[in-house]
């Protein structure tokens, strides 16, 4: 017989088989039932998700096609676009949802009623609502031309038909309408949670108005307001139905972004690899986006 001595303070730590691991302490039909269970999400993940990707990247891995594309004049000009599309409506349709949830922190019915009509663009389906839109501007039979011309009797501009940079406001704005609601209510929430004692002890020690939103608001809502505008750039930078439901990426191709040049490259143009290209030149932009949210997730706390 052996005799196995041990240290004082070294205790025995036995590994757990790979096995048991795996099971994450299920035994028996409870193995089987988690099994059953998941394969269907990971069929589902694989065939989603997994193989559009590689598939994706398999199409547009050539670096010819890159070159293409920078000799293209119109992708230079979406690059452009995109750029000031997610530039501009990120930073108005935060800036707004920032300040429009501190109105709607007011008490009264009324703006409770103002908060359930200012939610409804939100509510909508993005197509009819994007598409209401396109034929409103039209130059020639649109409300607001027929407005312009029943009312003051003059003709309107041809709002998404002669002017880029006119389209393209119409194209941001259409999209701050569409998704400022949503933010406005996250931010709200986060509003809500803050402790009342806080604008208590701020208010005795003097602080209204401005310096307590210094103070006190914008400090404790400033990990999530940072975090809804990563998140919203990653969600505006791959929007498609904003630019293709409202302006069709016209005047003359001139108000595409990478989203909607991928689409008609792929499918109009017929050069699916060439398509993929242009969606993934977004990568460079997408990718830090993707790695600063993550980092900012798992390093601080967002309080809603």
């Amino acid at each position: 017989m052996t005799t196995q001595t041990l240290d004082a303070g070294q205790p025995l730590v036995r590994r757990r088989p790979l096995r048991l691991t795996w099971r994450g302490g299920l035994q028996g039909s409870e193995y089987a039932w988690a099994i059953a269970f998941t394969l269907p999400y990971i069929g589902l993940f694989l065939a989603f998700v997994a193989y559009p990707v590689a598939f994706g990247a398999w199409l547009g891995h050539e670096p010819s096609l890159y070159a293409e594309l920078a000799e293209d004049p119109i992708y230079q000009r979406t690059i452009v676009n995109t750029i000031l599309y997610v530039g501009i409506a990120v930073n108005l349709k935060m800036f707004g949802a920032l300040l429009l949830s501190g109105f709607f922190m007011r008490p009264g019915w009324w703006v409770k009623a103002l908060l359930l009509v200012f939610v409804l663009p939100w509510a909508m389906p993005a197509l009819p609502a994007f598409i209401s839109i396109h034929w409103m501007l039209n130059g020639q039979w649109g409300l607001l031309n027929n407005f312009l011309w029943n009312v003051f009797g003059f003709d309107g501009p041809g709002w998404l038909d002669t002017s880029r940079w006119l389209a393209l406001g119409w194209v941001i704005l259409s999209h701050i309408w569409k998704w400022m609601p949503f933010w406005t209510v996250i931010l709200l929430a986060g509003r809500m949670a803050i402790p009342q004692d806080l604008y208590e002890a701020a208010e005795v020690d003097g602080a209204t108005g401005l310096t307590r939103f210094t103070h006190v608001t914008f400090p404790l809502l400033a990990n999530l307001y940072l975090v809804c505008t990563l998140l919203s750039t990653i969600f505006t930078l791959g929007d498609f139905n904003s630019v293709y439901f409202v302006s069709g990426g016209g005047p003359a191709l001139s108000t595409h972004v990478l989203a909607t040049l991928g689409i008609r490259d792929a499918f109009e143009v017929a050069r699916p690899d060439l398509g993929v290209a242009a969606v993934l030149s977004s990568l460079p932009l997408m990718i830090p986006l993707v790695l600063i949210l993550m980092r900012k997730l798992r390093t601080t706390e967002v309080t809603l």
